[in-house]
């Protein structure tokens, strides 16, 4: 299995290349300068593997929440080469990858750490949000799987922090929405969590990781399909439809 996976969804740029399970990245925090970097990202990383596109079997991207510009820009770079490749596409959740680069990362000694200012049981649920900007948050509530991949519980949304949904579980916070309204946050979810790191930006490490893990389940669309997510616009739609 050969996929190259994109993420710039938020101030983070990084494109990753998963080959039979190993995966090599290229990630750099540079607000604004995404445009300018993914590009050369992709070419270093195909050229040190010696492949073209055309040897891939699938692409993976962002699809969002994120910065409109930066979900914009991963979609028309995968696009593209999707369309002269023609490769199929497998749309990611920006939060689901926040949310699997954690589990992916807090293993082994790691592992302890964390559970050691938490529960154990709390380190297999991820209360993930980023900050939307406008007072709301992009949330999303993830279990990690019995094969160790995030399994979204409910539905991902942009709320404010004093109005979130959740299961009744222990958890972990994470994401940037942490640094800016934990306060809020811990207070509506009521002693569920008791530990948080603000400072998880998502990587194309973990879109190749779901990417190949989407493709093997037949999540996989033509190019036509592989479309930004933008969870405020359907929030917007919904309440003019009303």
């Amino acid at each position: 299995m050969k996929l190259l996976a994109v993420e710039t969804s938020t101030e983070a740029c990084s494109a990753a290349l998963y080959i039979d399970g190993i995966i090599s990245e290229r990630f750099e925090l540079t607000p604004k300068e995404h445009t300018r970097l993914i590009l050369p990202m992709i070419d270093l990383l195909m050229s040190e593997a010696g492949l073209k596109p055309q040897q891939l079997d699938a692409l993976a991207f962002s699809c969002g929440p994120g910065s409109f510009t930066g979900v914009r820009i991963a979609t028309g770079v995968i696009q593209g080469i999707a369309l002269g490749a023609d490769l199929p596409v497998v749309p990611v959740s920006t939060l689901a990858a926040i949310a699997q680069d954690y589990f992916d990362n807090n293993r082994g000694e790691n592992f302890q750490k964390i559970a050691n200012h938490c529960h154990p049981q709390s380190l297999n649920i991820a209360y993930t949000a980023m900050d939307a900007r406008m007072g709301e948050i992009f949330w999303g509530v993830y279990r990690r799987d019995a094969l160790g991949f995030a399994e979204l519980i409910g539905k991902e949304a942009v709320t404010l922090a004093t109005e979130v949904e959740f299961p009744d579980s222990l958890g972990v916070g994470i994401g940037s929405g942490w640094g800016v309204y934990q306060q809020q946050l811990m207070m509506r979810l009521a002693g569920l969590v008791s530990y948080c790191e603000a400072d998880n930006l998502p990587r194309a490490r973990a879109i190749a990781v779901l990417g190949a893990r989407g493709f093997e389940q037949g999540y996989a669309v033509p190019v036509e399909l592989a479309m930004p997510v933008y969870l405020r616009d359907k929030v917007a739609k919904k309440e003019s439809e009303r």
